[in-house]
């Protein structure tokens, strides 16, 4: 489901800020229903709006930056390049918590980065400005999303009464108000152009931003490590097929190299993580 997304935010053909913020109202809409359906999850909606607020804005700060890299340089490859959040997390690990970095760590790194010199770096100097400015949005979504996740789990940890959906209620409903605003101030209107944005974005904000994520964290407690990290990069995976498939994505041989290589070390990253917390 949450591999879909970025090919929903190039279907609705909107500003990548008004199609973010669209993602959060119909996103919010759906988990009200569903916390006024389930009074049990309705726990702890009322509480720690504030701690949100900042997981809020780190959240916006990801959709902000990839929904800019998709219009750049497409739904697969922006996938890909936020991914790299399971190494912007490692970085906060070693300098802010002095963990330290294993040889299986190591040796995903050195696939990752060969991965992205690869499907990148060898042609630096002939991309396009646009282009160029989507991979840089890409790497950004990475470390935005890793202040999402990093916030997420420090207010679940210290306040463990909440519910996770009264949590993503909470953060979905502030998001929106945050890109809102900032639409606001870019200079864009809200208006929907047809339906197939319409549809677009209903199944951004229900499909992807509800329903998949709800299923990843009701997933996760419930199998391996290292089960979950080969089932999370479906995500990029697909996400480039999709691309491939919609919207022409071609790779040379040395690119579809580099992407498997990116694929493989973020893969090894997240076991490597996992096993590193265990």
């Amino acid at each position: 489901m949450i591999s879909f997304a970025a090919v929903f935010v190039r279907l609705a053909d909107l500003a990548p800020t008004t199609s973010g913020f669209y993602r959060m109202l119909f996103g919010s809409i759906a988990l009200l229903v569903l916390i006024a359906l389930q009074p049990r999850l309705h726990r702890g909606f009322g509480d720690g709006w504030l701690g949100s607020a900042l997981i809020a804005a780190f959240f916006t700060a990801d959709m902000w930056f990839w929904h800019r890299s998709i219009l750049f340089i497409g739904p697969g490859l922006a996938t890909l390049l936020a991914n790299f959040q399971v190494f912007v997390l490692a970085a906060i690990g070693v300098f802010w918590f002095r963990e330290r970095i294993g040889l299986r760590f190591a040796a995903a790194i050195a696939l990752a980065a060969g991965g992205l010199w690869l499907l990148f770096g060898q042609e630096w100097s002939g991309l396009t400005p646009e282009f160029r400015a989507g991979v840089i949005l890409g790497l950004l979504t990475a470390l935005a999303y890793s202040g999402y996740i990093l916030s997420l789990r420090g207010l679940q940890i210290r306040q463990p009464h909440t519910r996770v959906e009264a949590r993503l209620a909470q953060v979905t409903i502030l998001t929106g108000v945050m890109l809102g605003a900032i639409n606001l101030v870019e200079g864009h209107d809200f208006a929907i152009p047809d339906t197939q944005s319409l549809l677009a974005l209903i199944a951004l904000g229900v499909v992807c931003q509800v329903l998949g994520w709800l299923a990843i964290t009701r997933g996760m407690p419930g199998l391996p490590a290292s089960l979950v990290g080969l089932l999370l990069l479906l995500q990029p995976t697909l996400s480039m097929i999709w691309d491939a498939a919609f919207f022409g994505l071609r790779l040379e041989l040395l690119q579809l190299v580099g992407a498997f290589l990116a694929l493989a070390g973020i893969y090894l990253g997240m076991r490597a993580s996992s096993r590193q917390r265990a």
